[in-house]
Parts: C-alpha cells; structure tokens; sequence
C-alpha cells in the first residue's frame, strides 16, 4: 500500500471525518486547512510560503526574497497521524512538510531547520537524544486583560496567590484539568513523564520522556496546544509566556540532550567519567548560544524573565547538580550522561531552539572548544553575561556567520529582520 493509502484506510478505520493539516510556523503556531477526511489527499495541497514570515500577532515581516509569495507543495508525514481528542466531530490532525515545486525542500520551514542540523549528526554516526521540560501558567479567563494577570479558582472556588512548589495539595486543585491533558496525551501518543508544581501560583512543569528529537518537538508543539485546549474546557487560560507574571517565577523550556553513537552508546561518557566531546559540547554552548539567543528568548518578554533574576539563568556558566547556572549537568549514570539547557523560554518555537541548541553543541565538538571551569556555588553571584535586550540578540544573530552557515541563509531572511 502507498503512504496514502495507509493514511486513508487508517481514517476510515477511526472514523474521521476531518483533518487538520498543518505547519508550524516561526512562532510555533500551527498554519494550515481543515480538509474533509475523504478528499485528504485527492488533490495537490498547497500554503503560501510568506506563512513564515508572519509573526505571532498575524503581522508580515518584509519578505524581499519572495515577494510574490510563492505556493509550496505540502507533503503528508504519515507517522505524524493523530486524532484531536477534544473535538466533538471525529477529526486527526498531520503534519505537513513543505517543498518547492522542484521537489527541493523549503528552507524556512522549522521543521526543515532542525532535520538540517540532524543530518550534520548523522553524518558523523551520530545522533542526538533529548528530553524537553516544559513549564507554563493557569489563569483565571475572566481577568482584566490590562491588569496582572490573576491564578484561577481551584476547589471549593479557593484562589491559591502564594509559591507553592512541588505541592501535591495544590496541583490537587487542578485535578480534573490535569487528569484531562494526560488523557489527550495519552489518545495523541504524547510521551510525557511527571507533572509537578513549580515555583508560582498555578505554575506548572512536564517533563517528557527521552527520545529523538524531531519526535519531542513535534509532541512539545502538539503538548502546547493541549493544554490550551484543555484549561478551556475547565474556564482557564493556560499561558507559556517566558514572563507572564511582573513578579513572579518565569516559565522556561529546558532541554536536556545527549548525544550517541550508532551502537546507541552515549559519547558524552569515556571509560565512566566524561568524554572531551562532552566537555567540547558545553564549550560550544558557552561559544554560540549568546549568537543564537534570539531563538531562546524571541520577544521582548523573553529579557524580561532573564532580568528578573528569579529562578532563570543570567549567564552560561555550568555545573554538575546546580538549577543557578544556565547549563546544568545532572548528576547521573554515566551512560545517562547530558547537559540540561535552561536558557529557553517556553515560548519558543521547540524546533528552533532545539535546532539551534544541538547546532552550538554540534560545533563545539566539531571545534575542539574547551568550556570554562565549572563552578561552585549560585551562579547568581557572578557577572549577568546574557544579552539583556532584545535589539542585542538580532545583533548577534545578524552577524554570526558560524549560526547563519549551520542553521540556513534562509532562516536570516526572516529572523533578523
């Protein structure tokens, strides 16, 4: 059977009746057409390439390099097909790949950016391993939207306003929620791990489970929209904003990664004790990531969380065991050997950043860089060293010629605008 025809006989099979074709945009936000499930893929799909110059307020960046706005093709991946569990009309969802009309593929989609940065791996026998944690707010619907924004009632109508993390009692409080979204999870194959409470009020985090990384940015981006949908159906707003509360704890996307060889052996490890790749991936993130932080921290409310000095990374420096540096390594196994990433916001688009993260990385091993001595106790105690405005990071980024090689020409014409 074709790939078509697999994904027909799986539709009728679940009996669908509509599909969500889409493509995540520059922001992260899916793009695309409701189609008929038994028209899907009858005919040529078709968007406009000038969706990735549109900006999370549904503006358009200037798009010199297509002006006319050319068609692209989308092509169906098949392995991406799920159903939306919380419509009532039986209805999937897939994701789309986007080309030109000479079968090339188009540069400036993110999930084209990323599988970019894969194939440098696998060109080399190796292949990256992550594991997302993704934090995000609950608010209360009916809050003046020109005021702070204000956590939603949990039982018995109970507004909880102070820090509570890793309370069990308080994420009772949203059990019907939270029961919800695994649930949704569950029905989109979703690999999620643990819920905890985090640092503000009706904050929460998940941790999902390990895998390749094309996978976990596809089911971050599928995750964000289910607990959208999900806090709607109980009269709540959730927001990943990277600093939605003035005074509060920021909402940050961490990224643990590893790396391992074609025998599935972790080569951050050497005879037990960490590898000089490892140690030249953390020199690499030291290096580049300030080059890159435009897509760790996107929009004016990213520098924000970083200036807070609350629970978010004001500079690169790392050690083993410590949440005060910017690139933690955990203490582990040596064969679960890895460093976690801290710097991104949960707004970002999970196929840039985790592109752009494994490209710093990817360089530093490529390189030979050595990182700075790990250091002993809070990071907070030394120097801010991040970028601490936005017009500083488009800067960085416009003039990297190593992130503007490795990532794409075409991802410049839109990001550094």
């Amino acid at each position: 059977m074709s790939e078509q025809d697999n994904i027909q006989a799986w539709l009728k099979e679940h009996e669908i009746d509509d599909v969500e074709a889409f493509v995540p945009d520059m922001a992260g936000a899916a793009r695309g057409k409701l189609i008929p499930a038994a028209k899907f893929g009858t005919g040529e799909l078709k968007l406009p390439e000038g969706i990735f110059a549109q900006t999370i307020s549904g503006n358009y960046v200037d798009n010199k390099n297509n002006v006319e706005d050319r068609d692209m093709l989308l092509v169906p991946d098949p392995s991406t097909l799920r159903p939306v569990p919380w419509l009532k009309e039986p209805t999937a969802s897939i994701f789309l790949d986007c080309f030109h009309k000479d079968g090339t593929p188009v540069e400036t989609s993110p999930r084209r950016v990323l599988r970019n940065v894969l194939d440098l791996y696998k060109e080399k026998g190796w292949r990256p391993v992550v594991a997302p944690e993704v934090e995000f707010y609950l608010i209360n619907a009916h809050a003046d939207a020109n005021q702070e924004v204000q956590p939603p009632e949990g039982r018995l109508g109970r507004t909880e306003t102070s820090k509570q993390p890793f309370s069990i009692d308080t994420m009772n409080d949203f059990d019907p929620f939270i029961n919800e979204v695994y649930a949704y999870c569950e029905a989109q194959n979703i690999q999620i791990d643990t819920l905890s409470q985090e640092m503000g009020p009706a904050q929460f985090e998940l941790n999902f489970l390990h895998g390749d990384a094309l996978a976990l940015a596809d089911q971050v981006f599928l995750f964000k929209r289910t607990v959208k949908e999900a806090a709607i159906a109980y009269e709540m707003h959730a927001t990943f904003l990277a600093q939605p509360v003035s005074r509060g704890a920021g909402s940050a996307l961490h990224i643990h990664q590893s790396i391992v060889d074609e025998n599935g052996i972790n080569i951050f490890s050497d005879e037990g004790g960490p590898s000089d790749l490892f140690m030249s991936y953390i020199g690499g993130l030291q290096k580049y990531m300030p080059e890159a932080l435009l897509i760790f921290a996107p929009y004016p409310n990213s520098y924000r969380r970083f200036l807070s000095f609350y629970s978010s990374p004001i500079n690169l420096s790392w050690a083993i065991d410590n949440r005060t540096v910017g690139l933690r390594v955990p203490d582990s196994d040596s064969d679960a050997r890895r460093v976690e990433n801290r710097l991104a916001g949960s707004d970002v688009n999970p196929y840039l950043a985790l592109a752009a993260t494994l490209a710093c990385g990817y360089l530093g091993m490529i390189e030979g860089l050595k990182p700075n001595e790990s250091i002993e106790g809070s990071a907070y105690d030394q120097p801010f060293s991040l970028h601490p405005f936005m017009f500083e990071a488009i800067k960085a980024m416009e003039t990297s010629e190593a992130m503007r090689k490795i990532l794409g020409d075409s991802l410049w014409a839109y990001t550094v605008r």
